[in-house]
């Protein structure tokens, strides 16, 4: 989904010598000791600063030496993924010939499809849920209702169905979600259901909390995220609103899977360095997709991007790996540039 917009770099004989070129390391962050090592060790070898050389002699002595196998070993593998992550972008011109037989796999779902009878077990063994619930979480203005309306056209096929999902026209003045809103992907199915949820707030206990209270005790479509720091005429505001107490006679959805929603354009601010707020939000992202209840097993949630149309390629690579390498994901397999603009 999305790439059919993308119109990939063609490949060269050069290609490998280019990917630091094309890609420059990140700048200065807190976030990955390694990260903050590449930059540092950019800016010593230009030159151009004396103390972030002399600080970069104390640095190298909390990790791997830039002539030691570790590190060697770790630049080779991050050209691999810069590699795997640039080629992905082509392979989605491929791919995209294959979407109507992957929308038909997702229509024609049923509960109970995708089971592997691992370990003697059966279907009738599983607790397998009549709805699959899909519970969209990210930072106000991430983009997760534009994606909800982006997956619904795509599976519904149908340009000129109304958009689902509220979008705010400016984040930074709009209401956002506040509600807790779900969709039947597609409409009329009881296979899968979208849950949009309200942006994380700035402090990561709250967002700990409320994500905890969903993941144990399940989600009700309508019903109001309200936090403790909130201030006063919020919390009024959301309590005149009519038809507040219908999600009471809700009945509450178990989360079976969470998508975490990020914004590249501010993953790429942060690897500019542009504002301290976009790499504070990253942290908080970090911190929140590393809860325990968010997993299964040893199944993380998977990522999307959105905005990267807004980006060159070359940009998105890097919000990609990025991403990759702070949340302990892979970038090529599970973290997804999907645009949410609407074609015209």
């Amino acid at each position: 989904m999305g790439g059919e917009t993308i119109i990939p770099p063609t490949s060269t004989s050069e290609e490998e010598y280019s990917v630091d070129q094309d890609f420059p390391l990140p700048s200065l962050t807190s976030l990955n000791p390694t990260l903050l090592r590449d930059y540092l060790r950019m800016k010593a070898e230009d030159g151009k600063n004396e103390s972030d050389r002399l600080f970069l002699e104390e640095f190298d002595k909390m990790g791997p030496q830039s002539s030691s196998p570790d590190f060697e070993a770790y630049h080779k593998r991050r050209q691999k993924v810069y590699k795997e992550v640039l080629q992905s972008y082509d392979q989605l011109r491929v791919r995209s010939k294959s979407l109507n037989e992957a929308k038909y796999k997702v229509l024609s779902y049923f509960p109970g499809t995708w089971i592997e009878n691992v370990g003697g077990k059966k279907l009738s063994d599983y607790d397998v849920p009549k709805t699959t619930s899909l519970l969209l979480i990210g930072p106000k203005g991430c983009g997760k209702s534009s994606l909800v309306n982006k997956i619904s056209r795509v599976l519904e096929d149908d340009n000129f169905a109304p958009e689902r999902a509220q979008i705010s026209y400016n984040p930074s003045v709009g209401d956002g979600t506040y509600y807790l809103q779900g969709y039947m992907i597609p409409r009329g199915s009881a296979s899968f259901c979208l849950y949009d949820s309200r942006g994380l707030a700035d402090g990561t206990s709250e967002n700990i909390n409320m994500i905890q209270n969903w993941m144990n005790n399940g989600v009700r479509h309508g019903e109001p995220v309200i936090r403790k720091s909130d201030d006063s005429s919020l919390r009024r505001k959301m309590k005149f609103k009519p038809r507040e107490l219908d999600w009471k006679f809700c009945r509450p959805q178990m989360v079976n899977f969470v998508i975490f929603v990020v914004d590249a354009v501010s993953v790429l601010k942060s690897i500019e360095g542009d504002g301290v707020e976009d790499l504070l939000c990253l942290q908080m992202i970090s911190e929140v997709f590393k809860q325990p209840c968010l997993s299964f097993k040893d199944d993380k949630p998977v990522v999307v991007i959105t905005h990267g149309d807004l980006l060159s390629i070359a940009d998105r690579v890097r919000a990609r790996v990025y991403l990759g390498e702070l949340l302990g994901i892979p970038p090529a397999k599970q973290i997804f540039d999907i645009p949410v603009c609407r074609k015209p």
